[in-house]
Formats: C-alpha cells, structure tokens, sequence
C-alpha cells in the first residue's frame, strides 16, 4: 500500500535526482529538446518516481517481491544520480577525464553514493528498524558493495582506459557511458546482496 512516507521519499529522491540529471545534460552540452530547457526534469522524475512504485505495489499483488523492487528501482536511479553528479563535478572540477584520476574520482562517486543507498535502503526500500543490529547490518552493506564496488569501478575503467570512444563521442560523454555500464553490472550485485544477506531476516 502506497503509504504518505512512500509519497514523500519519492518526491525527494526523485527531486535531486532530476537535479542532477539536468546539471550533468548541462555539462555535457546536450542540445535541449525543442529548445527547452531540461529543467522539466525537476518536475517530471518525482512523478515517474511516484508512479514506480505504485506499479511495486500493484505488481506486488501477484509476486510479493515487486513490493520492494519498486522503491529499490527509484533507490537504485537515485544512486546512480549520487554516483553520476559526484564523477561530474570531479570532472568538472578538474578538466580530467580519464587515466588513473579517471578512477580515482570513479571510486569516490560510488563509495558516496553506497553510503546514500544504506540509508535509504535500510529506512525506506526494507523498512529495517532493528537498530541493535545497526553496526553489524551496515559492515555486511559494506562487504556486499566492495564486490559491487570492484565490479563497478572496474568495468568503468576498462571501457573508458581500455576502449576508444565511439560514434565520435568526446572524452566527457564517453566517461559517462563507462560509469552508467559500471553501475548496471553492479547493480545486480547489490541488489542479491541486500535482498539475501544484509536485509534478509527484516524485509517484507
């Protein structure tokens, strides 16, 4: 059931998720459709966020598991925001994209945005209180998302270091296409190891 917490924790994920991704279209000079401005995004992703999860809920008639895969899906892009807006402004910050600070700036994007996705996955996605278990719940997190982690920081790497840009892609675009391919991969990590080993005695 679609509860006012659910309400107000996609509205917020999915604001700073539009957010982020409009400043990172910004950055990398994407031509706006129509000539607008890809502000529509701060409006639009709470909606498809709130929408998301309903189709959870609705899915999760049938098959319990969509329950939770719904706020895991809005989670799971709301990181990949964290992750994305993090590398960016890194990139952004420092003109470089690519070569060992390439993975540097990789490795920190996705180390901030592992701490994001414990906070809302534990109060929000697997609704988890057992706050006695707190420290030993997070450190299990942690040792799932290092094997996320390598997975993700080293897919992105092998294809922005190892692979020549294609279509004519610049260097900035083509970092893009390596992080969002790091992330993808990753993802199926993460989501095995929540679901089966951190959050598995406290999921409904």
């Amino acid at each position: 059931m679609f509860t006012k917490k659910d309400l107000v924790s996609s509205i917020i994920t999915g604001f700073y998720t539009g957010l982020v991704a409009w400043r990172i279209l910004v950055f990398l000079k994407t031509p706006p459709f129509m000539d607008v401005s890809f502000a529509w995004l701060l409006v639009v992703v709470p909606i498809l966020w709130i929408l998301g999860v309903n189709l959870g809920y609705f899915l999760g008639r049938w098959l319990a598991f969509f329950n939770q895969f719904g706020k895991f899906a809005a989670i799971g892009f709301t990181n990949a925001a964290v992750d994305f807006g993090t590398l960016n402004l890194l990139i952004a910050w420092s003109g470089i994209a690519s070569g060992i600070l390439f993975t540097v700036f990789k490795a920190t994007s996705f180390i901030l945005a592992i701490i994001h996705s414990y906070g809302w996955n534990k109060y929000w996605t697997f609704k988890s209180q057992d706050d006695n278990e707190s420290g030993n719940k997070f450190f299990k997190f942690l040792a799932v998302n290092i094997i996320a982690a390598i997975v993700n920081v080293g897919v992105a790497s092998f294809i922005v270091n190892g692979i020549d840009p294609v279509f004519n892609l610049d260097q900035n675009t083509w970092a893009n296409i390596g992080a969002i391919l790091g992330s993808a991969v990753a993802l199926v990590f993460s989501f095995v190891g929540l679901k089966l080993i951190v959050f598995r005695i406290t999921s409904k």
